[in-house]
Formats: structure tokens, sequence, C-alpha cells
């Protein structure tokens, strides 16, 4: 049994919750799918411009947790630009 899900605070609430390659038909794509806390981390590292621990502090996660985060999110963003897949937001509870 693993240890129990710790809950993210995300502050950002994102109005659009799909992204797909212009001129190709959602259903013809396969898509990705993003969570919410995933896009917390991006927004608070590269928007905001927080370095590592201030990011964690903000989304009450450890260090190395945010790692984590902003690892699976830079990969899926760029699985999805470099295949031509569409970016779906989920919200994670």
């Amino acid at each position: 049994m693993g240890r129990p899900y710790k809950l993210r605070r995300i502050n950002f609430n994102p109005t659009t919750t799909y992204f797909k390659p212009q001129g190709t038909p959602l259903r013809e794509l396969r898509e990705v799918e993003l969570g919410s806390d995933e896009l917390e981390a991006i927004r608070l590292k590269h928007i905001e411009k927080l370095d590592q621990i201030q990011c964690a502090k903000k989304m009450k996660v450890s260090p190395s947790t945010f790692q984590r985060i902003l690892l699976s999110a830079n990969q899926k963003i760029a699985e999805a630009l470099t295949e031509g897949k569409a970016i779906k937001i989920i919200k994670k509870l």
C-alpha cells in the first residue's frame, strides 16, 4: 500500500481546458492529459518565474515532489507539440 495522496495547492483555474493542432479534427487526434497540478507547476515556474523552493512552498509540496510534477508536465507538453497531440487539462483531486 502506497502513501496517501497529499493535496496540492492550486491557485489558478484555467478558462481554456483544451488545446489542439490547427487543421486536424479532434476525433482524429490522440490526446495528452495535463493535470491541474502540472499546469500550476508550469505557471509558477515559467510565468511567475519563481525558483523551485518558492514554487514548492506555494503548492505546499516538497521541492522534490514539485520537480517531479514539473518534469511530468514538461514531458507531456513536449510530447503533444512534437507528435501533434491535443492537450486536455484535467482537474486532479
